[in-house]
């Protein structure tokens, strides 16, 4: 069967939903070079034409007979030309496919997760090849991306051609997805026809930070030698400034976490070590409350273990600073009938920077030796019936203004070279070959603290709204040298020199430079035979290596603690403005005191990596280490995958008692060595080695029959998998002892993600590109792999005393944290689709439509809760919302175009069990709508005016399934963009 013209005419076919893109199913057969002559039933030849796209009709048309002739399920979203995505973030336009939603960082879509399925249970290959962009979040999102989910933000849409979601398994698609596979493909010279050059500039204002960015892009492109070389540049660059403010608590814990409140006199003393009108030691000199029925009474409710409070509430601001640069460069060249040689190039730059501040009360998560709760009096309590805080009046909470500033930078860098050839009419091959190299850095990350201790009166009032808490503060946090200041240790001329105060949480300097650096090189071989028209059997190699390096630094004085600051030093500024766009309580601050990190680094010189005053470790040493660091150690690893697979697959199409089927069979085969190397406490940071082998094999199995002309019926089945994620692989462990005592492991010997996947799709075409679909899909998980988290003294822990600092006793209780294998379970859903234009309608009203989509999913995954008991917990896989929706609805008349989406996520788990206590943390469901207007002024000249995020969409944390009580509720603003673009 001749197909060199008709398979030209469909490469080289344009989609375009929403005025510039198109979501579709394509086959995975097509994607790797089927022509549509052959996807077409044997017993319905067709003709093949080019058809030439350039509007919304012509564009939902194409998807739908394209959709039509799939062999597996597989969705699309082209770009029309360049910078034509209906978003201006890759994961934003995912989110237009059905079963896809995605998490933000910042108000910006960040990641995806896939039929339930999240991050980690994706891969994304860009122009073939298995990449990993990482960079580096708030603490609250996920905080530095360590393991292999993909952070989409790292790059500009406007470089990138088509995004697929490869939603069911073939033998020809790399291994390592329970979820999806999400190929990223750039445009290439052959893709266009002869010159083509267009440029894109927006606007972008922000209504939170109130700053105008700019958006700008081009493309140049062109053949030469009869076409049988072509070369394609294009770029992109944006800068974004984003104000994010909010209300947060860094979870809820009960009335006896962190050793208990402070006892009023008449009641049994609490800590033991009070004396009759002290809480503690009485050199703390923090009252007792007198004997009241009053105060015992609240005493008592703030101690019921059923009865919850914020741990750190705080009001915060986040200030964004992004610069977004990319380039892509392509070169194709046709040496001979049959043959293409491709080489791309990817580059992409994410410059970041990012300043957190929090005015807080730290001492309700805090020990008695940390001068935390203990030393807190219940002045008032008032709770819900839930055990949820209503409000609280306490003396003795010690007040922390703190500041985070981050430097952040991802470079990514992906050379491609592929070799496609056809040796006759029956023989064809394809070679590739590339890297793709992540590297996040993170060289300053830096925390300063002002503090207030031991302040009487501050309320915490739930009230009027359980998602943001008016605070009372029974200072003036404006006040210049006020109540809040720098708390230093005292510096001693003869004797030892103590790192802390006794009791006390003083102001800190912490200093954490880190990184993180992934490579995959990837070889590939293909071989295709078409032994008639009704058969094709393919086969192909793969070796990949894979390397993910991690490192972070932290001061040798593990308590973070500083002398006293010069005389008359000015170490402080404030910030303004706060809780624009929040709707928060009347009376809540609208700014406070911040420490000047600037002014602070030159006071102390805290980056010069030396002993500036003092002893070494004491509170004047700014020395850096890693390895030997205990808080740092855990983060400083590597590991090596080298993967070798091969695959066989038939593709078949016949006529079964009149109904034309088509699909493939195959199974793939995989082994998987790793190399993983950390660091163990022993000898002050021993490097430890460990090596594992497992191998897969993978069979696969899709079929499409067209029942009657107008219904089609597809089904498939696999075996997938998914390796371990990163973080969890280190042989090593780390110690943190300030913040939030935490102890975490690895485990290199774990088992991958194993499952069973089932897929059926009910597809009836009505009326002129109008169309209405079913999909059914279920994943029976056989391994899991879940965190294990427990809350446990230091002594009980197993680890030597040593490894803490000289102020702590070992009862301090830890987070331990260590991942093991489980048994999974079932997870299972369907999805919802409907596509139609409105042409039934009289006059202007025919030029509307409509593309909706709903998605439901449900999981039964055991957790386990103690590494020591059978009990389990049954309930949702992490990251799964149980019910997503998204509807587009359009205008389009050929010259004026307009449209709104609207994206909702119902709310979903991201830890089972919940630390601190409680059973679940998550995230509340979210409403995510965008508008966007376009007009032709004529073939070259376009304008473009976007809404994005008109809801102004919080991102609302919760834990606890009963209370789902705020862990964070903050909002970054709507954006609007105009612009243009014009093509010479």
């Amino acid at each position: 069967m001749k197909k060199d013209k008709p398979r030209a005419a469909l490469r080289h076919l344009t989609l375009c939903l929403l005025g510039t893109a198109s979501v579709s199913a394509l086959s995975i057969g097509a994607a790797h070079g089927q022509t549509a002559a052959q996807d077409a039933p044997a017993a319905q030849p067709q003709q093949i034409q080019t058809v030439q796209v350039t509007g919304l009709r012509a564009s939902l048309e194409s998807a739908l007979n394209a959709k039509r002739q799939d062999n597996g399920i597989v969705d699309v979203i082209k770009s029309e030309d360049m910078g034509k995505f209906p978003d201006t973030n890759l994961a934003e336009s995912l989110q237009r496919v059905p079963g896809v939603v995605i998490d933000r960082d910042a108000g910006e879509g960040r990641n995806i997760t896939v039929r339930g399925l999240g991050q980690d249970f994706t891969r994304v290959r860009i122009n073939g090849i298995e990449g990993l962009a990482t960079t580096g979040g708030t603490d609250s999102s996920g905080g530095t991306n360590r393991g292999r989910g993909f952070d989409f933000n790292v790059f500009a849409s406007e470089l990138f051609s088509s995004l697929t979601v490869r939603k069911s398994s073939s033998a020809d698609v790399d291994e390592g997805s329970l979820g999806a596979t999400v190929d990223l493909q750039t445009l290439r010279p052959f893709d266009l026809k002869g010159f083509n050059a267009t440029i894109a500039a927006k606007g972008k204002y922000n209504d939170g930070s109130e700053k105008v960015d700019p958006r700008v892009a081009f493309m140049l492109s062109n053949t030469f030698m009869d076409r049988t070389l072509g070369v394609l540049v294009s770029g992109a660059f944006s800068k974004r400034r984003v104000l994010e403010d909010g209300f947060s608590t860094v979870r809820w814990d009960n009335g006896p976490s962190s050793g208990g409140w402070c006892a009023p006199q008449g009641v049994t003393a609490n800590p033991s070590t009070s004396t009759a009108t002290t809480c503690g030691p009485a050199a703390q000199g923090v009252p007792r409350l007198p004997a009241s029925q009053a105060a015992t009474d609240a005493y008592n409710a703030a101690s019921n273990p059923a009865n919850f409070h914020p741990r750190l509430p705080r009001y915060g601001r986040l200030t964004h600073d992004q610069d977004r640069l990319g380039l892509t460069a392509s070169v194709q060249w046709r040496p001979q009938r049959g043959t293409l040689l491709t080489f791309d190039m990817l580059y992409s730059k994410l410059d970041a920077t990012r300043q957190e501040d929090f005015l807080e009360a730290i001492s309700f998560s805090r020990s008695a030796t940390q001068g935390g709760k203990p030393q807190i009096s219940v002045v008032e309590a008032q709770y819900a019936p839930n055990g949820a805080l209503l409000y609280g009046k306490y003396n003795g909470v010690d007040i922390r203004s703190e500041s985070r500033f981050d430097e952040l930078t991802t470079t990514f860098t992906q050379p491609t070279l592929t070799l496609e050839h056809k040796f006759n009419d029956s023989w064809s091959m394809s070679a590739k070959v590339g890297r793709a190299n992540s590297k996040f850095r993170n060289p300053v990350q830096t925390t300063v603290t002002l503090d207030a201790l031991n302040v009487n009166g501050y309320t915490l009032d739930f009230r009027q709204d359980p998602r943001a808490a008016l605070i009372g503060y029974p200072f003036d946090p404006m006040a210049a040298n006020g109540a809040l200041g720098i708390i230093g240790v005292p510096q001693v001329t003869s004797g030892t020199q103590p790192n802390t105060i006794p009791n006390t949480t003083t102001s800190e300097i912490r200093i954490r430079p880190q990184g993180a650096t992934n490579v995959n090189d990837v070889g590939q071989f293909d071989l295709a035979w078409e032994a008639n028209e009704h058969l094709t059997f393919k086969g192909g190699i793969n070796k990949k290596k894979y390397e993910s390096d991690t490192y972070e630094f932290r001061r040798v004085n593990q308590n973070d603690t500083i002398f006293a600051p010069p005389a008359g030093a000015n170490l402080g500024t404030t910030i303004t403005g706060f809780g624009k766009g929040l709707d928060m309580p009347a009376g809540n601050v609208t700014g406070w005191v911040i420490p000047n990190l600037r002014a602070i680094a030159a006071a102390y010189d805290i980056y010069c990596n030396c002993i500036k005053a003092g002893p070494a470790g004491g509170p004047g040493d700014f020395t850096l280490s890693s390895i030997t660091n205990g808080n740092a150690r855990g983060n400083n690893r590597t590991v090596t995958e080298r993967d070798d697979g091969f695959y066989l697959m038939g593709e078949f199409r016949y006529d079964l008692w009149d109904i034309p089927v088509r699909g493939n069979i195959g199974v793939r085969h995989v082994k998987t060595e790793l190399e993983a190397i950390g660091y163990q406490a022993a000898g002050g940071g021993t490097a430890v080695k460990v090596n594992h082998e497992y191998k897969d094999t993978l069979p696969s199995f899709n079929l499409a029959a067209n029942i009657t002309r107008d219904f089609i019926v597809r089904v498939g089945a696999a075996k997938v998998m998914t390796r371990p994620q990163l973080g969890f692989l280190s042989p090593g462990g780390t110690v943190s002892t300030t913040g939030t005592l935490t102890i975490n492991t690895g485990n290199p010997l774990l088992k991958p993600f194993r499952a069973k996947t089932f897929d059926s799709s009910f597809e009836y075409y009505f009326g002129k590109n109008a169309f209405v679909g079913l999909g059914l899909f279920q994943k029976n998980i056989d391994t899991y792999i879940q965190s294990l988290r427990n809350n446990v003294p230091f002594r009980e822990t197993g680890l030597p005393l040593s490894l803490l600092p000289a102020n702590f006793n070992g009862e301090e209780v830890f987070q331990v944290t260590a991942p093991i294998n489980t048994d999974g379970g079932k997870l299972k859903g369907f999805e919802l689709n409907y596509q139609q234009p409105f042409t039934f309608l009289p006059g202007w009203g025919r030029n509307f439509g409509t593309v909706l989509n709903y998605t439901k999913v449900s999981s039964k995954i055991e957790y386990a809760v103690s590494p020591t008991s059978s009990e389990r917990i049954v309930d949702d896989l992490l990251n799964l919302s149980p019910k997503s929706w998204n509807a587009t609805f359009y205008y389009d008349d050929g010259r004026f175009s307009a449209r709104v989406s609207g994206a909702k996520r119902s709310s979903f788990l991201t830890r089972v069990p919940g630390q601190n206590n409680n059973d679940v943390e998550g995230k509340n469901e979210t409403f995510n709508v965008d508008v966007s207007l376009s007009y032709k002024w004529n073939e070259k000249l376009e304008f473009t005016l976007e809404g994005v995020n008109l809801t102004n969409e919080a991102n609302d944390q919760f834990i606890s399934r009963a209370r789902n009580s705020v862990v964070v509720n903050n909002v970054t603003g709507r954006e609007f963009l105009a612009g243009l673009r014009y093509k010479f």
